[in-house]
Order: C-alpha cells, then structure tokens, then sequence
C-alpha cells in the first residue's frame, strides 16, 4: 500500500537536512563559552586606554615644546597612529567586546568615534552592522561598495572610458587611494548625521565632531605658519586614514566574493570571506584584534585577549569540517590584494561566473 502525505508529512525530498557545520556550530558556541572566552577583560581594556591617553597627552606636549619647526609633522604622524588605535578600541566598544553592558559600550563607543577620529558613531554602526551580517555579498556589504574601486568583475564591466583605464589598474592605486581614507570617512558622516532620515543621538554627535574637526585646524593654524600647518593637518589625516584602511583591507579584500542570492550557512559564510593575519601578539596590538578576523566575524562581542585562544579551536573545528581557512602574513595579504584587484580590473567585459559557485554548492 502506498503511503499517504498529510499536511504536516511533507515529502522526504522535499525536506532540507542542515549539514553538518550547521548542526555543530551550537557545539562550537559552547566550547568557546565553556573555556571563558566570551567573558569580558575590562583591565586590558582600561589598561590599552590609559596608555594611549599617555600618549596623547605626550605628543600635544612635543606639539607645544618643538613649535615652530617642520618637525611638527613626526607629531602629525604620530596623531595619527595614536587616533588609529583608539578608533580599534571604539571599534571593540561597538561590538560590545568591552563592557558588560550595551549602553556603557555603545556611549564608549561613540565618544571614541566622535572625539577621537571624528567620525559618526551612528554611520558606523549601520554600515558595519550590514557589513558583519553579509561579508562580501555583493549589494549587501557596504564595505565592496562599488566607488573608486571596483570590487568583483561585474562592477568592473560597467567601467567606461578613462575609468576603465584606471579600473585596469586599480590594484596598484588601492593602496596610495587609502590616503584619503581618513577624509572619506568625516565627509561621509557629516553627510550622514545632517541627512532629513533620523539619526540616533544626532544633537549629541554634531557639536563633538564639530568641535574635533575644527580643533586641529585652528590649533595648527595658530600655533604654525599656514604653509606649516596645511602640512600638519595633511599629514596628521592621511597617515590615520592608511593606517585604518590597511588595517581593515587584509580582512576580506582578496576573498571570496559571494553572489547576492547566495545560501550560505552563517559559519561557513564568516570563515570563507575572512583571512587571518599572522604575527602574535605584536599583529594583535599593531591591527587591534582585526588580525583574527575570522575569530572576530564568528564571535563579534568576544575580547581581543581571547581571540588567539579562540583561533586554536576555530581553526581545529574548520578542518573537520573541511571548510577553508585562510591565514597568512601581512605582506603577504598586501601582495593578495593587489594582484586581485588587478585580475577583477582585467576582467572587465569578459563573461564572469562566481567562483563561489562552486564552494557554496557544498555547503
């Protein structure tokens, strides 16, 4: 006799069947809760803080002693380092990774981000947001953006006249192009805390960034002659801006780039579009954690201190389950994204199929 369906007995065909990453992400989760490495190390955090704040105040003191004189612009370059470092530290508050309450991250958060680098902690938090749900999804990750640089052939394809020229070689114009990084960022804050859309805590954010983006221009120009100071402020924007870019460039540029309707499971999505920088404890003070990037996009409230144990148990967990897990140096991640943005460049016009058609076929 054959037997019949109900409602509620839908076809044996029909039925999908987690795999086996799936199933086992929850036992994952556990081990890392079980070893502690989900709970907070405020100390290290308050320890990191007071030494930039050392820092800081050590350099505004060589900014005043030194004066009149072109070596103002070590200070410059050293600002910008020190703003760097701090912005990973508003980086960790954003994610929760500092305090055990939102509220007490969220206002460290945006202090950092608005006082430090001058930046709109609410722009971040929507476009990072967006970025850590579909890391390089095409049309759903705001960081491959398609802008001056075309990150997957499609994007490169619509490139005409001298901006396909550029496109061809935009590899070797990422890195002088993160420059300006710094810039971008303020201008496209202040276009977004002053948009008609509301914006969280807008009266509270636009006299902070307005007084950190007037601040160092009137310092600069008080204190220095204005060919000096231009040079100052120059400086001080463009070495903040390279060194966040090519903090936050090693993690995914170069990796696989996934279609917008792809089905990819949350582990395996996090791990494939991810690389890990290798180096110990001088990447993790030099990136602010960002060198364990797959650790991070897996367990994004997790404490800088705890992401190279976590690492030994992600890494164990991926080739059981056979799912790739890309780690190389810094140099090596450089020379990566280089060759990969001139390959997409190149492609522009040819007929393109995802290279994650393959790999997601089995997942």
């Amino acid at each position: 006799m054959t037997p019949t369906l109900t409602a509620s007995e839908p076809p044996k065909s029909r039925v999908r069947q987690p795999n086996a990453v799936v199933l086992s992400y929850s036992e994952l989760l556990k081990t890392v809760k079980s070893a502690g490495l989900l709970e907070r190390r405020v100390r290290f955090y308050v320890t990191v803080f007071s030494i930039l704040v050392l820092l800081m105040t050590a350099t505004w003191f060589g900014f005043a002693l030194i004066g009149d004189s072109w070596f103002q612009l070590l200070i410059a370059a050293a600002l910008g380092i020190l703003c760097t470092q701090l912005s990973f530290l508003a980086h960790e508050a954003g994610h929760r990774q500092i305090f055990a309450s939102r509220r007490a991250n969220d206002w460290a958060a945006r202090l950092l981000a608005t006082s430090v680098a001058g930046i709109s902690y609410s722009w971040w938090e929507q476009k990072h947001g967006a970025h850590h749900n579909h890391p390089n999804v095409i049309s759903k990750d705001p960081d491959i953006a398609t802008g001056a640089i075309a990150f997957f052939p499609e994007a490169a394809a619509t490139r005409q006249g001298r901006f396909s020229f550029l496109t061809r070689k935009q590899g070797w114009l990422f890195f002088p192009l993160l420059f300006l990084v710094g810039l971008g960022l303020q201008i496209d804050s202040i276009r977004f805390i002053f948009q008609r859309a509301k914006v969280t805590h807008r009266w509270v954010e636009i006299p902070i960034l307005a007084v950190r983006l007037s601040l160092l221009p009137v310092l600069a120009f008080t204190f220095l002659p204005w060919g000096m100071a231009l040079a100052f402020i120059g400086v001080q924007l463009a070495v903040f801006g390279f060194y966040m870019g090519a903090s936050f460039a090693p993690n995914h540029k170069g990796m696989p780039v996934l279609p917008a309707d792809s089905r990819v499971d949350f582990f395996s999505r996090q791990v494939l579009t991810s690389r890990n920088i290798s180096g110990g404890r001088f990447m993790d003070i030099l990136l602010g954690g960002l060198n364990r990037q797959a650790e991070h996009h897996l367990f994004p409230d997790m404490a800088r201190p705890q992401l190279d144990k976590a690492a030994v148990i992600v890494r164990e967990f991926c080739a059981k389950h056979q799912v790739p897990y890309t780690e190389t140096t810094l140099l090596q991640s450089y020379g990566i994204i280089v060759r990969y943005l001139n390959e997409v460049g190149l492609s522009a016009g040819r007929h393109f199929e995802c290279p994650m058609a393959t790999v997601t076929r089995r997942f």
